[in-house]
């Protein structure tokens, strides 16, 4: 069952991707250049959507965080790698799946580069468990364990945050 939620959660993710037009080559590249906001208004949504939902399952019962340790080596290391990826490219790996749903066949060099660097990855995961998975190693923590607050204080704050950086978005017309 799990399976078939997970199938739904991403058609109904891939449907508002692409109603929200962030498949798009040039909203790709607006938002790299940091001259259209369309990706990034639409990311603030979900995430403030998703750390409400899944904190109020959380507490409802119905669902357990799974923690992976915040290491900063690989976080920062897989993150200028998917940005360098996004900025030859042109997709990220939801949009990339998206954009060729929509048939556009550009998007196979984004999933192909995905799929080279997954095996890139799977190979020489033993290496960097050794390695770069100890650098800045934090554990399994969470920032409002960080912290040492309720969850709904850092969330009402995020969520807050995340609504005056919507707003300077829209007022900047971007």
């Amino acid at each position: 069952m799990t399976l078939v939620y997970g199938l739904i959660t991403g058609i109904v993710f891939g449907f508002l991707l692409q109603k929200g037009r962030v498949l798009r080559y040039d909203k790709q590249l607006g938002a790299l250049r940091l001259m259209d906001m369309t990706i990034v208004k639409f990311m603030l949504s979900n995430i403030i959507v998703a750390m409400v939902g899944i904190y109020l399952l959380r507490d409802l019962g119905l669902v357990k965080l799974s923690l992976k340790a915040t290491a900063l080596g690989p976080n920062i290391i897989g993150g200028l790698l998917f940005g360098l990826g996004w900025g030859i490219v042109g997709y990220c790996p939801g949009t990339s799946a998206g954009a060729l749903g929509e048939g556009r066949l550009d998007a196979l060099w984004a999933i192909l580069g995905m799929l080279g660097g997954a095996s890139l990855f799977a190979h020489t995961y033993p290496a960097l468990k050794e390695t770069v998975y100890t650098w800045g190693n934090f554990g399994k923590i969470t920032l409002p364990d960080a912290l040492g607050v309720n969850h709904w204080i850092v969330l009402a704050v995020l969520a807050a945050l995340y609504v005056l950086i919507l707003r300077f978005i829209e007022r900047k017309g971007l």
